[in-house]
């Protein structure tokens, strides 16, 4: 049997509001909205798996354990445009062969991004 990702689901303080800055941020588009309790982003064009934003009273201490890596055409446009969006950037990161940059979203949910080769 063989599973496939649908779906990757962070605990949030405003479900909503990280919905939609996750959406923003990835071509996404809020596809259901469970009276702001959980919300649920279906891909942009390029696919993906599901993103979900489960609103909880007591967000998760200490680092995520889950974190998303993206891919952009070009890293440091795409980082200079998160920051903008209210992304802080955490660290950076080069090895010989990949290069990838750290950033916390608004919540403070860290993700990386990095460049295709």
């Amino acid at each position: 049997m063989t599973m496939t990702v649908a779906m990757v689901t962070f605990d949030a303080r405003d479900a909503t509001a990280l919905a939609t800055w996750w959406a923003r941020q990835t071509g996404g588009e809020i596809t259901a909205d469970h009276d702001g309790w959980f919300v649920m982003v279906a891909p942009g064009e390029r696919g993906g798996p599901m993103l979900a934003f489960q609103q909880v009273t007591d967000p998760t201490p200490g680092k995520n354990r889950v974190h998303l890596d993206l891919v952009a055409p070009d890293r440091e446009l795409e980082v200079e445009r998160l920051l903008g969006e209210g992304a802080l950037e955490v660290a950076r990161h080069e090895t010989p062969s990949f290069t990838w940059v750290v950033l916390a979203d608004p919540e403070g949910n860290q993700f990386c991004v990095s460049q295709h080769h």
